[in-house]
């Protein structure tokens, strides 16, 4: 979450920032006026913890005095009991400030680029051309039912709209991918690891989808457990409420998990092919860094993700996301889009953002400085997207009657 003590210290600045993210002028005066509560409670509280301990130490001086310590004794009992509800406010106070600040988005960087959406996001590069057909190529669900790799109507009635089936050499092509995007990320010093696909609520709100994004999210029904909407949630909460040593900054995790999301308020985007669906499959990248070390163990996990896109002959570009773009608890967010030759533009097939210790505070992953605890910063990217890569792959590599090659980095893993 953010810091608060800077929020309340550069309120105004703190404010500029946040309304960059979309948050209202009213969220703002709220919180200023909760911050107003918080400070009034507190100050009436000490006040009166004060009293109690003047009082208190009166006592032994009425002893050694020989005084009567009744009408004192019955002072100390009525503020004693005074205290009682102050407390409560001031804890009330309390919460409702905590409550109102884990649905504020991060700070953005101070280096992220003004805009409104995605259309004012800047392009940093473009990597590898595009290829030239001799034909109109196809969308990818085109070729799918050509090719019988894509079962769309089969997938709706196992499930819903917005789910499908693999089939063939397309399944093949999943786990092929899935595979090199793993070797290629330990070659780069992530650990893999195979986490739980369901997690609780406390890790959730961790990594920042609870409590805001909870309409997003699939629900295990009676259970304190929600299918996951990335593998960041278990790789970067595998050290929630724990205190690391320098020493082991940073930690780089890598994991292949499906992924669930009820994609809340998109309805309309997307509706055809594989895009833009319920469950899909990814390859995450997770770092755990020290804070002066964020920046270069992010630019390292954004050419890895280039690299690997690279490696399979996929033109992409580079794109720097602008203020209205940028995710809740992002402070700081590179995209990779690959080119789709059917749909004739570039697409997202990875986000990689930098956290700062945004996540670090609501999860409490701290490491020792020293005498004293400090955040760490959290850093997430996919590396990548299975789905949309097949998507990339099926459109590229197409031939004019309609089969598909395959990459040759690719072939051995088939």
């Amino acid at each position: 979450m953010i810091d608060l003590k800077y929020l309340q210290n550069n309120f105004e600045e703190a404010s500029a920032k946040l309304q960059k993210k979309g948050v209202d002028t009213a969220t703002l005066e709220n919180l200023q006026n909760l911050f107003a509560s918080l400070k009034e409670s507190n100050a009436t509280l000490e006040a009166s913890k004060a009293e109690q301990n003047s009082m208190s130490k009166l006592f032994g001086q009425y002893m050694r005095e020989g005084k009567d310590i009744t009408e004192l004794k019955a002072k100390v009992d009525a503020n004693k009991e005074a205290m009682v509800p102050l407390q409560e406010k001031a804890r009330e106070a309390e919460e409702a400030l905590y409550t109102v600040a884990l649905a504020m988005p991060n700070f953005p960087d101070d280096t992220v680029p003004e805009g409104e959406d995605e259309d004012d996001n800047v392009e940093l590069r473009k990597v590898l051309e595009p290829k030239s057909f001799s034909f109109e190529p196809k969308e990818h669900w085109a070729l799918a039912e050509a090719n019988g790799w894509i079962d769309f109507e089969r997938g709706v009635k196992l499930a819903k709209s917005r789910f499908s089936v693999l089939r063939g050499e397309a399944a093949r092509l999943e786990r092929a991918l899935i595979n090199f995007f793993l070797d290629t990320n330990a070659t780069k010093g992530f650990e893999e690891l195979c986490v739980p696909f369901m997690n609780n609520a406390t890790m959730l709100q961790g990594t920042g989808q609870l409590p805001k994004f909870e309409d997003d999210l699939f629900k295990i029904d009676g259970e304190d457990l929600y299918l996951i909407p990335t593998a960041e949630v278990p790789l970067t909460n595998m050290y929630n409420d724990e205190i690391l040593t320098e020493k082991e900054l940073p930690v780089l995790m890598t994991g292949y998990t499906p992924c669930f999301r009820k994609e809340a308020g998109s309805a309309g985007r997307d509706t055809r092919g594989m895009i833009r669906q319920h469950q899909f499959d990814k390859v995450e990248m997770v770092a755990i860094a020290h804070p002066d070390k964020s920046d270069e163990v992010f630019e390292m996990m954004v050419q890895n993700a280039s690299d690997i896109l690279t490696a399979l002959g996929l033109p992409h570009r580079v794109v720097e996301l602008c203020y209205g773009d940028l995710g809740f608890s992002a402070a700081t967010t590179i995209d990779l889009e690959v080119w789709l030759p059917g749909q004739n533009k570039y697409r997202e097939i990875s986000s990689i953002s930098n956290t700062r210790d945004f996540q670090a505070r609501r999860a409490k992953i701290r490491f020792k400085d020293g005498k004293k605890n400090r955040f760490v910063h959290t850093l997430n990217g996919s590396a990548l997207a299975v789905g949309r890569t097949i998507v990339a792959i099926m459109e590229n590599y197409q031939n004019e009657d309609g089969t598909i090659e395959i990459p040759e980095v690719l072939k051995k893993y088939m």
